[in-house]
């Protein structure tokens, strides 16, 4: 390890790791306020049942995105956007795009130290808008849904696939071999197999994808030596 990356282990990511736990853990207790407040001010209590179906329900359908998302959002947003979006939320339709369109602008190399800083302040910066707009918004985004017709509404829903999209062909576009592969493959679990659930999708377009592109990696290294 070079004197840089020493430097950079102890004054950036050493205390990342730190503040990024301690925030995070700390969000926990704060999510029970909203219930509390209703048990001790309002004197409201579901009952112990149907809190746990209720959990169990969540967990039945989201448990797993808390291992999906992390590992394959973590190449994208890096150590210190990891901690920030996962406590800031709205990681798939903001924090990613930001941290992948900030790392383009500036032109760094993705899974780089640069590209960890570009990324981070890209994310500090959706949070930042993102917490102003959705601020204007609940102000006054219910009078406006009201007044937009429902071909506007339905819209909306074609958001999240749009950004995703966009987010692959400016990788894709990159490589296109790699590109190439990663479409193949999750055609073919979409097509062909057909009974994949989207939770094992995922993970299984992401890591072949990586794998594959380690394997070609190792493969031209090798040719260039042997010349």
């Amino acid at each position: 390890m070079t004197d840089n990356q020493r430097n950079y282990e102890n004054s950036f990511t050493k205390p990342i790791i730190k503040y990024g736990r301690l925030t995070n853990l700390l969000a926990i207790p704060f999510c029970f306020l909203p219930a509390l407040v209703l048990l001790f001010v309002y004197d409201t209590f579901p009952g112990t049942s149907n809190i746990l179906m209720g959990w169990l329900y969540i967990a039945s359908v989201y448990g797993i995105y808390s291992i999906v998302e992390p590992i394959s959002y973590f190449p994208v947003l890096g150590l210190p956007g990891t901690y920030m979006s996962f406590l800031a939320g709205n990681i798939g339709n903001m924090r990613v795009p930001c941290s992948a369109i900030a790392q383009e602008a500036v032109g760094v190399t993705p899974g780089t130290k640069k590209a960890e800083l570009v990324s981070t302040l890209g994310i500090a910066g959706s949070i930042i808008t993102n917490l102003l707009a959705v601020t204007v918004a609940a102000i006054g985004g219910a009078a406006l849904m009201n007044v937009f017709p429902p071909v506007v509404l339905e819209a909306f829903t074609y958001v999240a696939p749009a950004i995703f999209g966009a987010i692959f062909a400016m990788y894709a576009a990159k490589n296109i071999k790699y590109g190439a592969f990663a479409m193949v493959v999750t055609l073919i679990m979409l097509l062909v197999i057909k009974v994949i659930p989207t939770f094992v999708m995922i993970p299984a377009a992401v890591f072949s994808t990586v794998g594959f592109a380690f394997y070609d990696h190792k493969k031209i290294s090798a040719k260039q030596e042997n010349k």
